[in-house]
């Protein structure tokens, strides 16, 4: 591999700025990344990559679930492997700055993509060449990127592109999500596609409304919603949910924790054939939706195993001492505060908000409750459709709404629409100022008269769920 003399200083510097700023929990992260491709750039990425990593690179993409999913791969992999990650920071230069800490086997990449312009799926499909893409699944959300609306269908598009070039290796999709089935029907003649799913009859979920079909664009007819748009469908065009390679096949919730068994049968690289998996597994009580990562992540395992026939005792030592510390920051979490039971994290998609309020509500029991709604954003019409549609399928008992993002007045006008839904709502504006946030939100809790408060959807990623969620647990 001839490495010119742009790329070896493009290396070094950064790889010096690497060691200069990793320790800092902002700037590590992605400048080193940014230096290298400013220098050398994004097209002689794969020279690094090369340079760098031995057998090959996974990357997780999806709406929901991406760094969940990408931390169990992660852990799972590290067990065998020496790995290098990039996780919970969405771009092309945190995935560059990872390729500079350290050379690996394997490369596992976290990739979130928003649109087409700052994603960039193409040419990181083209400069990585991964080995593997997982999807989680593909909902609503982000439709307003930097001012600018971004349609779901170019969303959609934008997450294609990851893998849409592949040609060999493991793409690997949910099968119980539309989007993401259509991404795996079109690679199957040039990769290995590994659909997962679930196969119960105990979870069941109301239907959000109508769910377009990916392939022409026509209502597509649910027998069964585990949750949201994921569950069984098909469509007059003969597009639908396939049968999965590897599923769920039990899943019982207790208020402790959740047992679940996992069956299948999953292609693996290095017998070159399919490898049964079969396993029980005892998690924390985390939600259905992180039942979707536990089985994402397996998955993934499954395929590059070195060790197949011990995968099923591999994965139970793994999963079945998880904790509630898995969770990324600023994610969903059910806390105890001034005797009242109080759920809260960000909900920026219909998806997220109804796995927030169905978590919770599995806690709370049918006791009466109150959620404070954090609204979307101008621009952002289609994600408060989303959310609307799960509120008013769980009808909270009294909602207060607030401002998720910049604008009041956009905040207010969805809170009118709440109004003629028959919903019991109030407005209560807060201007864009994060402090004010937080401590407004903070009172508002302490307020409430109900002994059970969720509080949930838009707002500023995790810096305003975080600073919520630490004063309330340090004001006990």
């Amino acid at each position: 591999m001839a490495k010119t003399l742009k790329y070896k200083i493009a290396k070094s510097m950064g790889k010096l700025t690497y060691k200069g700023l990793k320790y800092l929990l902002t700037g590590g992260k992605a400048y080193p990344g940014y230096i290298y491709l400013r220098i050398n750039g994004v097209d002689n990425l794969n020279t690094l990559v090369k340079d760098q990593i031995k057998t090959g690179s996974i990357l997780i993409t999806g709406t929901n679930g991406k760094t969940t999913t990408t931390t169990m791969i992660i852990d799972l992999f590290s067990r065998d492997f020496n790995v290098t990650k990039s996780v919970d920071n969405n771009t092309i230069y945190a995935l560059t700055t990872a390729l500079l800490s350290k050379s690996a086997d394997i490369g596992i990449f976290e990739y979130g993509i928003r649109d087409i312009k700052h994603g960039q799926p193409h040419i990181v499909q083209k400069q990585v060449q991964p080995m593997c893409v997982v999807y989680t699944n593909i909902s609503r959300e982000h439709t307003q990127v930097l001012g600018v609306k971004n349609s779901f269908k170019d969303y959609i598009k934008a997450k294609t592109l990851l893998s849409k070039d592949m040609k060999d290796g493991i793409v690997i999709v949910n099968a119980d999500d539309p989007n993401t089935t259509y991404i795996g029907n079109n690679k199957e003649d040039n990769c290995t596609v590994i659909y997962y799913g679930f196969d119960v009859d105990n979870i069941s979920d109301k239907s959000i409304g109508e769910v377009l079909c990916p392939n022409c664009d026509k209502p597509l007819t649910y027998t069964h919603n585990f949750m949201n748009q994921r569950g069984i469908y098909e469509c007059d065009c003969g597009f639908k949910r396939p049968e999965p390679d590897i599923k769920v096949t039990h899943i019982d919730i207790t208020d402790t924790q959740m047992n679940i068994t996992i069956e299948g049968n999953v292609y693996n690289v290095n017998t070159q054939s399919k490898i049964p998996v079969n396993v029980d597994l005892t998690l924390p009580p985390f939600g259905i939706y992180n039942i979707y990562n536990v089985l994402a992540s397996a998955t993934t395992y499954a395929c590059y195993s070195e060790t197949p026939d011990e995968i099923n005792e591999k994965l139970a030592s793994y999963y079945n001492n998880l904790t509630f510390n898995i969770l990324p920051p600023g994610r969903f979490e059910i806390i105890d505060y001034q005797n009242k039971k109080v759920g809260l994290g960000q909900g920026d998609n219909g998806d997220a908000l109804n796995a927030n309020a169905n978590l919770f509500l599995q806690e709370i029991k049918s006791k009466p409750y109150e959620f404070i709604y954090s609204t979307p954003d101008v621009n952002e019409e289609e994600i408060f459709k989303d959310h609307l549609e799960v509120i008013k399928n769980h009808n909270p008992d009294f909602i207060t709404v607030i401002p998720g993002r910049v604008s009041v007045d956009i905040a207010r006008n969805y809170y009118e629409q709440m109004k003629k839904e028959g919903l019991n709502c109030t407005f209560y504006p807060i201007e864009y100022d994060f402090e004010k946030r937080i401590n407004e939100i903070i009172k508002l809790t302490q307020k409430s008269e109900y002994d059970n408060v969720l509080i949930t959807g838009c707002g500023e990623e995790q810096a305003v769920w975080d600073d919520v969620k630490h004063k309330l647990k340090n004001d006990l």
